[in-house]
């Protein structure tokens, strides 16, 4: 069993290194895609919520936000239930980022799981739930997510 954790923790970092280097030739980083992920799915998200589900520091978020705000892909607006916060949006610049950057990944799950047909992938969709659902009800101290 230590293998099999081992051989989907290098599939997972295999599918990253290859996206990184689709999302290169439009200029994105793969954290800047996430959080244009984030916000396409979900607009106005807070900041400290969004790093929190980015599973990133805040300041972390504050620095992707700053550069793609320099690039005028996303705006930050008040948070109107609290002055102090911040949501995040997508601009209307970033949305055709957007769409090719949904299209490099339907591209690299169209490569990735070329010849595994869809039996084979709702077998492992299920066992990877499973397994996630498995580190998150252990008990304490033996098993963190």
């Amino acid at each position: 069993m230590e293998q099999l954790g081992w051989e989907i923790g290098e599939t997972s970092h295999a599918l990253r290194r290859a996206f990184d280097r689709k999302a290169a030739e439009l200029g994105v980083t793969r954290a800047q895609w996430r959080l244009l992920a984030h916000l396409s799915r979900t607009p106005g998200g807070r900041q400290v919520e969004l790093a929190e589900r980015m599973d990133i520091e805040p300041i972390t978020l504050c620095r992707i936000v700053d550069r793609l705000e320099e690039s005028d892909l996303v705006e930050r607006r008040r948070d109107p239930a609290d002055r102090r916060a911040w949501q995040l949006y997508l601009t209307d610049k970033a949305g055709p980022l957007v769409e090719r950057l949904h299209g490099l990944a339907d591209e690299l799950s169209d490569d990735a799981f070329a010849g595994i047909d869809d039996a084979e992938l709702a077998t492992v969709r299920t066992a990877l739930a499973r397994i996630r659902s498995n580190l998150l009800s252990a008990p304490k101290g033996r098993v963190t997510a």
